[in-house]
């Protein structure tokens, strides 16, 4: 029997640079909250057993959903900062849950997640310590900015969007994170994390439209996106 494999969702942001009143995560695209987008990506996977949501103490938007797929949804109360919402869900997790135990970490408003990209990911992250993430090498021209102007051309040899789901060791994931906090480091997603500890991570080619949710026009994007599934 191959190594239980668990999902953690931080769902505990506003979406401030979205916009409006509701969190990113539960607006609707295709008939459905971004968030259950998310899930039913995850959940449908076979390796995949269950999922842990991170989420506001302040939530009311919260479905109550216990189960998908045949699988547990779980949830535990998120942080101020992403790697604080993640933290308390690696933290929540089932006890059956061990250190050595594949965590893959989501982002909610990333609905258009796709199998092949899940099975490429576990299959890289299963082959050593340090891990694996999602993510695209950068084709754009990128140019430094400096008060409206061009200040430069910057070489994008070697450079790569990340993407999530981002694959990771239960226990070497935690003790990452909660070193970056005690050393007052924000870091902006797991692999961050890692790398302050020496990990160099598997970077795995993902298709480019599993687009995150940012602006009106990301959502929009993300809409004809999946009603082409």
């Amino acid at each position: 029997m191959r190594d239980m494999i668990w999902a953690v969702i931080p769902a505990a942001g506003r979406g401030q640079r979205f916009g409006g009143p509701t969190p990113k995560q539960y607006l609707h695209a295709a008939g459905k909250p971004l968030i259950e987008h998310a899930l039913n990506a995850l959940l449908a996977h076979p390796r995949v057993a269950g999922a842990m949501v991170a989420l506001s103490p302040a939530d009311t938007l919260w479905p109550g959903w216990t189960e998908l797929h045949g699988k547990p949804v779980l949830r535990c109360i998120g942080g101020g900062e992403r790697a604080d919402s993640v933290l308390a869900a690696l933290r929540a997790l089932p006890e059956e849950v061990g250190d050595e135990s594949l965590v893959l970490v989501h982002d909610a408003a990333r609905p258009n997640l796709r199998r092949g990209d899940i099975d490429l990911l576990i299959a890289a992250a299963e082959t050593g310590a340090d891990g694996a993430i999602l993510g695209a090498p950068l084709r754009d021209t990128l140019k430094r900015a400096a008060v409206g102007r061009i200040a430069a051309t910057e070489p994008r040899d070697g450079l790569w969007r990340a993407f999530t789901p981002q694959a990771f060791r239960r226990g070497a994931l935690t003790a990452a994170l909660d070193a970056a906090a005690q050393a007052g480091v924000i870091v902006t997603d797991e692999a961050s994390a890692m790398e302050r500890m020496g990990a160099k991570p598997h970077l795995v080619e993902g298709r480019e439209d599993n687009l995150k949710v940012t602006t009106p026009a990301d959502l929009a994007l993300a809409e004809y996106l999946l009603d082409k599934i």
